[in-house]
C-alpha cells in the first residue's frame, strides 16, 4: 500500500471514530447498545474496514467493548467503576490545575467563560446531548495552560468515559443549578490566580458529582425479588 493510500485509510478511520464517538457521547446509543458494522458502514458511507479499526480505537479509549459473542457494544460501567474513574479525575485534574493557573492568560479565561455560557444555555434548554461535552470542554480549557498534552489527553478520555454519567447525574439528580454555580465559582478562583483554593474546590466539585451519582444509584436499587416457595412463617 502506498503512503498516500495509508494516509487516506487512516483519515477514514479518524472520521469514523469521531462520528461514532460523538454519537455515543450524545447518548444516541444506550449503555450496552450494539454497534453493528454493517449499519455503521451504511450510515457513514464507507467500507467496514475503517469502521472496524475505528471501533478498535474507541475500545482503547474505553467507550466501546468488543467481545466474541455480541461484537462491539457501548461500554457499560458499574457504579464502582464510575467512582474509580472520578477518583482518577480528582488526582489528575487538581494537579494540572495547580500548574495551569499561574500560566493562564486572559484568552484562556475568556475561552472558559464562553464555554461556561454555552453550558448554561444548554442546561436552560435541556440540550442533554451537549451537557457532558461542554462540561469537558470547560474543564479542559482551564487546564490547557499547563502545557501537559499527554495528561490532557488522558483527562479528556476520562471525561469521555464518564460523559453519559455526567449527563445522567445532572438530569436525574436535579444538579443543573449546582453544577453551573460550582463552575462559576471555579472560574472565579482561576481569575483570582488562587491556585490552592481552586484545586481544593475542584476536588470537592468532582466528589460532589460522585456523591450525587452514588445517592441516586442507592435510591433506585432494585429490591431483591422474594423467593418462590413456602411463605415465611409469621413472626
Amino acid at each position: 500500500m502506498s503512503t498516500q493510500q495509508e494516509t487516506g485509510s487512516q483519515s477514514l478511520v479518524q472520521v469514523a471514530a469521531e462520528a461514532i464517538r460523538q454519537r455515543i457521547l450524545a447518548g444516541e446509543w444506550a449503555d450496552g447498545g450494539q454497534l453493528r458494522q454493517e449499519a455503521l458502514s451504511r450510515q457513514l458511507g464507507m467500507s467496514r474496514v475503517p469502521i472496524r479499526e475505528a471501533l478498535r480505537q474507541l475500545e482503547a479509549e474505553g467507550l466501546v467493548t468488543i467481545n466474541e459473542n455480541r461484537g462491539a457494544v457501548v461500554t457499560q460501567l458499574s457504579l464502582p467503576e464510575i467512582v474509580e474513574l472520578l477518583r482518577v479525575r480528582v488526582l489528575l485534574e487538581c494537579d494540572v490545575l495547580l500548574e495551569a493557573i499561574p500560566r493562564q492568560t486572559s484568552a484562556d479565561i475568556a475561552e472558559a467563560e464562553a464555554l461556561l455560557g454555552q453550558f448554561e444555555v444548554a442546561l436552560r434548554n435541556k440540550d442533554i446531548g451537549a451537557w457532558g461535552i461542554l462540561n469537558a470542554q470547560f474543564h479542559l480549557a482551564l487546564y490547557r495552560a499547563a502545557g501537559r498534552g499527554q495528561t490532557q489527553a488522558i483527562i479528556e478520555q476520562l471525561h469521555n468515559r464518564t460523559d453519559r454519567y455526567t449527563r445522567m447525574q445532572i438530569l436525574l439528580t436535579g444538579f443543573s443549578d449546582r453544577a453551573h454555580h460550582e463552575h462559576s465559582q471555579l472560574l472565579a478562583l482561576c481569575k483570582q490566580k488562587d491556585a490552592i483554593s481552586a484545586a481544593a474546590f475542584l476536588r470537592q466539585h468532582i466528589l460532589h458529582a460522585e456523591e450525587a451519582l452514588e445517592a441516586w444509584y442507592r435510591a433506585h436499587e432494585v429490591a431483591p425479588k422474594p423467593r418462590r416457595g413456602r411463605k415465611p412463617a409469621a413472626g
